[in-house]
């Protein structure tokens, strides 16, 4: 019976619907656009509150010290999932 499910095609087809799904929850997993474009929102973020005058009572220092930890834990996001 093994023999006749393997030269089948609903088995041929159920096999191949199986590894397509394995593969593109792989991938699905791999490719992280959203948290990509997140990370990249915080580093320009960073980059415009760098190039912000200071005098702004300690508030600018403390939001770059926030970017810098929501850098760091979308970093650790993306490669958890990995």
């Amino acid at each position: 019976m093994l023999r006749f499910l393997t030269k089948s095609p609903s088995a041929i087809l159920l096999t191949g619907l199986t590894v397509g799904a394995i593969a593109g929850a792989c991938v699905a997993t791999a490719a992280q656009p959203n948290m990509q474009a997140a990370l990249g929102s915080l580093q320009a973020a960073r980059a415009e509150l760098v190039r912000a005058e200071a005098n702004k009572g300690g508030h600018r220092d403390r939001a770059i010290g926030f970017v810098d930890s929501a850098i760091a834990e979308t970093k650790a996001g993306i490669a958890y999932a990995r």
